[in-house]
């Protein structure tokens, strides 16, 4: 199985680096992504790390500094990227509505903890979130999951509001889904432009939101 990276040059790496372009709106994995346990993951990634200290010229024998390696591979095995794993989806168990509740549900203020793919620099937001009660509804505790999973992984705003809403489109099996997330991207105010005063807003919706009647009913219920 032939598993190798395809290397690029100089030059190539330079302009791929400020080439930002979601291509999926499915996060690329390799098809052998999961071949290897958590436990073989972190011990790879924990030696890979070591050598990335050792080429910044860090003293890995200081105390500081030795058990470096493996608390970063574990955090991004089982801490930072838990939601690459498909085994770690949650389980989404929706309800009959009988009490024939049939308007607007905002979920609002929901934490945004993700990282960049482009650099693997922290994202933070909130995500609002809306829909239109029909035949089924959610518990609230799932809307706040699906936005947990689908940010623990590398990503890029876009696609994660992306996947949120066509996992609750597909769970509650309605179009009428509103998903806002509000963000600061640390790729920009940590490095390169260094802008530490904007951020970033990313919004998908579908069937009764089209209607900019309804977006602003939304809309209004967030302020």
């Amino acid at each position: 199985m032939n598993t190798s990276v395809k290397k690029n040059t100089p030059s190539e790496t330079e302009y791929l680096g400020d080439f930002h372009i979601m291509t999926s709106v499915d996060t690329p994995m390799r098809h052998d992504a999961f071949a290897q346990t958590d436990s073989e993951k972190i011990s790879k990634i924990a030696q890979l790390f070591q050598d990335i200290m050792h080429e910044l010229g860090l003293d890995l024998q200081d105390d500081s500094l030795r058990g470096t390696p493996y608390r970063v591979a574990k955090m991004y095995v089982s801490e930072l990227f838990y939601g690459l794993n498909p085994t770690n989806k949650p389980r989404l168990s929706t309800f009959e509505n009988r009490y024939g509740y049939k308007n607007l549900l905002v979920e609002k203020n929901i934490r945004v903890n993700s990282a960049c793919e482009h650099h693997f620099l922290p994202i933070v937001g909130q995500a609002h979130i809306g829909y239109l009660a029909k035949d089924k509804v959610i518990g609230l505790s799932k809307i706040n999951r699906v936005v947990d999973y689908y940010a623990h992984r590398p990503q890029v705003q876009e696609r994660l509001t992306l996947q949120i809403f066509n996992e609750l489109k597909t769970t509650l099996e309605t179009d009428d889904i509103i998903v806002v997330i509000e963000a600061d991207h640390l790729c920009v105010s940590a490095r390169g432009v260094k802008d530490t005063t904007s951020s970033t807003t990313t919004m998908e919706y579908g069937g009764v939101f089209l209607s900019e009647s309804k977006r602003n009913d939304f809309i209004n219920l967030l302020k």
